[in-house]
């Protein structure tokens, strides 16, 4: 009896040695830009998200799955419903979204509900209605609201479900792309690259991508915000001498 005694701590050191934990796996991330320039013929761009799987033990038999997430700056986004009324459409109801981002894109190595459980999803919010949060919404009916903002987003490119684009070499190299629409909102997006076996997530990891206006755009962008004022009078002063051009203009072609 004492020597079972005796045998159990080394039983239970043994369950914990690095040697009988699961192997590690991590991401080495590359991009094919970390900065991205909002000019004033700004019509889109093209991310390339590439990266291999670290690993100091044997590949593991069970197949290894990528998911790479995309994520603009978040805001409050007040959704309207229209009635009609009287022969008009007006505004009869609607629901403020806590947190929706401005642009979100999720791309998999396979279908979604295949490479990651519902709790996953839910602990780490990957998929587009877990990244748009609507807690505070009270009124009936209140998910119908957000399945119409995304929706709507979706037809604009500003949400994309990418199944099936995460391309996976040997378990261990992983690429895709992401198409930026151009109507980009300023700010610091966000990527996150998952990798997960049957379904459950084994690591993480985040990088940011900057997304700014440059040159005349980001001139006039920062006259708008801090000195709207001047702003307003630069509008009306252009205005007025693009009118009194092609008043001219006309005048000497007729004459």
């Amino acid at each position: 009896m004492l020597r079972r005694l005796a045998l159990l701590p080394a039983l239970l050191l043994a369950l914990v040695l690095p040697g009988a934990a699961p192997a590690q796996e991590d991401v080495v991330l590359g991009l094919s830009q970390n900065r991205i320039a909002i000019t004033a013929n700004f019509d889109g761009s093209e991310l390339l998200i590439f990266g291999a799987v670290k690993r100091e033990t044997a590949i593991p038999e069970t197949p290894l799955d990528v998911i790479v997430t995309l994520a603009g700056p978040s805001e409050p986004v007040t959704i309207h419903r229209k009635s009609r009324r009287l022969g008009i459409w007006v505004n009869t109801s609607s629901v403020e979204v806590d947190r929706a981002p401005s642009f979100y894109a999720v791309a998999t190595s396979g279908p979604l509900d295949e490479v990651l459980t519902q709790t996953e999803d839910l602990r780490h919010a990957v998929s587009i209605p877990r990244a748009v949060r609507s807690v505070g919404a009270t009124i009936e009916g209140a998910q119908s609201y957000t399945e119409a903002l995304i929706r709507l987003r979706e037809r604009t490119g500003a949400y994309q479900m990418l199944e099936n684009e995460v391309q996976v070499d040997q378990q261990t190299l992983f690429r895709t792309n992401v198409v930026l629409p151009a109507n980009l909102t300023e700010g610091a997006y966000s990527a996150r690259i998952f990798l997960t076996r049957e379904g459950r997530v084994l690591s993480r990891f985040d990088t940011v991508i900057d997304v700014r206006k440059v040159g005349l755009e980001r001139w006039l962008y920062v006259l708008a915000q801090e000195q709207a004022l001047a702003y307003g009078l630069l509008s009306l002063v252009i205005a007025i001498a693009a009118g009194w051009g092609a008043s001219t203009a006309f005048r000497l072609l007729r004459g």
